[in-house]
């Protein structure tokens, strides 16, 4: 069995975010907020890790309990999402509302080229059904 990168991270005061390592060496991210200190947080989080990314990796995104997400938090998911490391990434997002929804559709409308790919639910267990999918079957 190979064995586990390790996470580097740790729960922080008044950052609205945790993150676990999944059993297929990716992680789950689940956010409660999107704060000006959680995008930082985050945003510096996922660019360390982006930086080690070596192989292929599913990530999940839980954002259920966000109402809105910010332009901010957009215009930095972008610049991740087209980082070339990224590329190595199948990243399934769970929203609850629409408007999350089109937000997040708006990232992947601007992330041109080799981007991590990307794909939204509205149901847990259908994104965690995708991500259990070989690695060469994205679509």
């Amino acid at each position: 069995m190979t064995e586990l990168k390790p996470l580097n991270w740790q729960p922080k005061p008044g950052i609205g975010y945790t993150v676990v390592r999944r059993g297929d060496g990716g992680m789950t991210l689940t956010f409660t907020d999107l704060s000006d200190a959680t995008l930082a947080d985050w945003h510096e989080f996922a660019s360390e890790h982006l930086l080690g990314s070596d192989r292929l990796t599913r990530n999940l995104y839980d954002l259920r309990q966000v109402a809105e997400i910010p332009e901010k938090a957009v215009r930095m998911a972008v610049e991740l999402n087209t980082d070339p490391s990224s590329r190595n990434i199948r990243l399934a997002v769970v929203v609850s509302s629409a408007r999350v929804k089109t937000a997040i559709e708006s990232v992947a409308a601007l992330s041109a080229g080799d981007t991590a790919a990307m794909k939204l639910f509205t149901d847990i267990n259908q994104a965690e059904a995708w991500l259990g999918r070989p690695l060469d079957q994205i679509a």
